[in-house]
């Protein structure tokens, strides 16, 4: 999950200013969290830390508590673990794509190594699953720790399916679903709960951040092939080249003819670097980037249906505006890939 273009003339802006205190206190007690650490290895968390992104899973927390009785020092808590997870997944998942940048900044790993970086990826899981178990609730420490070992695991299955031609698409979904999404539902799912909601509450707001987690990745993957590493401020083009077959991918190995799919196949298990004119010369380059784009809304449109069971206020309102924003984002890649 990564940082997103500027905003055009018509793109929506993510709506965000109902907690924007919320999360500038979690924006500080994150930072915060480096002093825990031993002061040889405080400066390793607070530089990864440091790197404001658009932190999702913290205001997906956040929002949960406030459409469901309010939001309280228990969300803040879960804010700041669910983010250090995924500053975690980070740390390791720009090991293994090899990426020298992210959000404009030189990745741990560019700056001191695969060695170091693997570790402080470790000590950073470890340390957010610590602060989970300040929480009485030992369902809400169990989630965590789940929605974790799923993030881990999914990277161990993207990892393992790296140049599988064979790769369908709900294969896909699974890994998505488990490196992604995991965290998403489970900021929304738990941001219900520490409220004492209903059982039924809880496994919508679950299955609404499963969905809109599922289309960010999604969002990102056609951003990989479309985006501007200048406008993004990360480094680009790496799926292909690590032999990541993401959904448009897949959907261009399915659209094209026998002769394409040979000469993609083969580029793709040589591990040859493409970029989108080689891509746009060997198949509907343009379809499969609509087609991922088109799906992704249809899920979107799933996930709002999610929030039926939540009352009408500024919370949901403000759910169905970052189901908005994606779709709007979404779109953008597909005037991209023109």
């Amino acid at each position: 999950m990564t940082a997103t273009p500027p905003p055009t003339a018509n793109a929506p802006v993510f709506p965000f200013e109902l907690i924007r205190e919320d999360l500038q206190a979690v924006e500080a007690a994150i930072r915060d969290q480096a002093k825990a650490f031993d002061p040889a290895v405080e400066g390793y968390v607070a530089y990864v830390c440091q790197t404001a992104g658009k932190r999702i899973r913290p205001a997906l927390a956040l929002m949960a508590g406030g459409a469901t009785g309010g939001k309280n020092a228990h969300h803040t808590r879960l804010s700041v673990i669910l983010e250090l997870v995924h500053i975690a997944s980070l740390v390791h998942d720009d090991i293994m794509d090899g990426a020298a940048t992210r959000r404009g900044m030189p990745t741990a790993a560019a700056k001191w190594g695969h060695s170091l970086s693997v570790l402080l990826g470790d000590a950073l899981f470890a340390y957010a699953l610590e602060l989970a178990t300040d929480f009485e609730d030992v369902e809400v420490c169990r989630q965590i720790a789940r929605a974790s070992r799923d993030v881990c695991s999914g990277e161990i299955l993207q990892t393992q399916r790296r140049f599988d031609l064979n790769l369908s698409v709900p294969d896909y979904l699974k890994m998505i679903e488990m490196k992604t999404a995991a965290l998403f539902a489970a900021a929304a799912g738990l941001g219900a709960r520490l409220n004492g909601v209903p059982q039924n509450v809880q496994d919508a707001l679950h299955g609404f951040g499963m969905k809109l987690g599922t289309v960010y990745q999604i969002y990102d993957d056609c951003l990989d092939l479309v985006g501007d590493e200048k406008k993004v401020g990360k480094t680009l083009r790496t799926d292909l080249i690590k032999g990541k077959l993401t959904l448009p991918i897949l959907y261009l190995l399915m659209d094209a003819t026998d002769a394409q799919k040979q000469k993609l196949n083969k580029m793709l298990l040589q591990g040859e670097p493409m970029d989108t004119s080689i891509l746009a010369g060997i198949a509907d380059y343009e379809g499969a980037i609509e087609r991922a784009v088109k799906f992704a809304q249809a899920m979107l449109d799933d996930a709002v249906a999610d929030l039926v069971c939540l009352a009408e206020s500024p919370y949901k309102t403000a759910f169905v505006e970052i189901a908005a924003y994606l779709r709007g984002l979404l779109a953008n890649c597909i005037v991209l890939s023109h």
